[in-house]
């Protein structure tokens, strides 16, 4: 007989004394045979002790950041499906089962959230509008079928979990997951997922401008990282065009009259066309050493098992 698949649901929590044991008897209730693991962040508050006393298995993290909490479990647990949840409570239980099953009858890597929700308080036009325009960079940089590239739950297969590099410490680890699977092509799905306010009494970790530039940083990173080409064309195509503007006049007047006047204008147009040059060849030399990386990382991700069917 074929064991059962095992399922790990990660809760990486701070301060939730009010919503984590709501969580984890909704979770428990919706896979019953899947483990509960809360990794507390520093909590000031009741959280470890409120979360072991609803049935789950609480660690704690010293590092501060979403990002270090994520690395410490995908590091610690092993399971062949993997449901990340935030511990606020804003997150529906009921779809849990949907996520799990879609990732193992599909042999999926990673199955999105994607959050629905018609309480402004729960998800506030600013932050939605923030979400879609960074979503929407991301596409464009890498390409892939994501539609909500900051949701907290996700379900992944042990082959994304044990080749996920998790560089991230903060909030940006989202953009990780989602720039991971596109890199290497992994087999991805999502699903409509309700999402709510948290519960009275709890606040939120998150700060909209300050995690909004840092998740707008990890993307220009990851671009010059992982589109080194592309990353460092613009550029020699930015330098390429002021060099031009600058020669254009100079030119001009050398075929009217045999002579450069305008010599610092010559000199800065030589300037920005080296710059292009050199732009372009850091980026084709980049991209190469990106390519091996790649490889190597698809080795790392083939190594592991593919997920069990169901």
């Amino acid at each position: 007989m074929v064991p059962p698949p095992r399922i790990a649901v990660l809760v990486p929590c701070q301060n939730e004394e009010v919503a984590i044991p709501r969580v984890v008897a909704a979770f428990r209730a919706a896979l019953p045979g899947a483990v509960i693991h809360v990794y507390d962040n520093n909590s000031t508050d009741r959280t470890r002790e409120v979360a072991a006393a609803a049935g789950a298995v609480v660690r704690v993290e010293a590092r501060q950041g979403k990002g270090n909490v994520v690395r410490r479990m995908f590091a610690d647990i092993d399971a062949d499906a993997y449901l990340l949840v935030d511990g606020d409570g804003t997150y529906d239980a009921a779809d849990a089962p949907g996520m799990v099953r879609m990732l193992l009858e599909q042999q999926l890597d990673m199955v999105n959230g994607v959050r629905v929700s018609g309480a402004e308080a729960a998800y506030r036009p600013g932050h939605r509008l923030g979400n879609q325009l960074l979503t929407g960079m991301v596409r464009l940089a890498f390409g892939g079928p994501v539609n909500d590239m900051l949701s907290g739950y996700r379900c992944f297969s042990r082959r994304f979990v044990k080749s996920f590099p998790a560089l991230a410490r903060g909030f940006e680890t989202e953009t990780e997951f989602t720039v991971h699977a596109m890199e290497l092509r992994m087999p991805v799905g999502e699903v409509l997922t309700a999402y709510r306010e948290r519960p009275a009494g709890s606040a939120s970790k998150l700060r909209t401008y300050r995690d909004g530039a840092r998740i707008l940083r990890t993307i220009v990173l990851l671009l010059q990282r992982e589109r080194p080409l592309a990353f460092f064309g613009g550029f020699a195509l930015l330098f390429l065009l002021i060099s031009t503007g600058c020669l254009l006049p100079v030119l001009r007047t050398y075929i009217a009259t045999g002579l450069v006047p305008r010599l610092p204008t010559f000199v800065a147009a030589i300037f920005f066309l080296v710059l292009s040059s050199l732009s372009f060849a850091c980026g084709l030399i980049l991209d190469t050493v990106t390519q091996g990386r790649r490889e190597a990382k698809r080795i790392a991700y083939l190594a592991v098992p593919a997920p069990p069917g169901a």
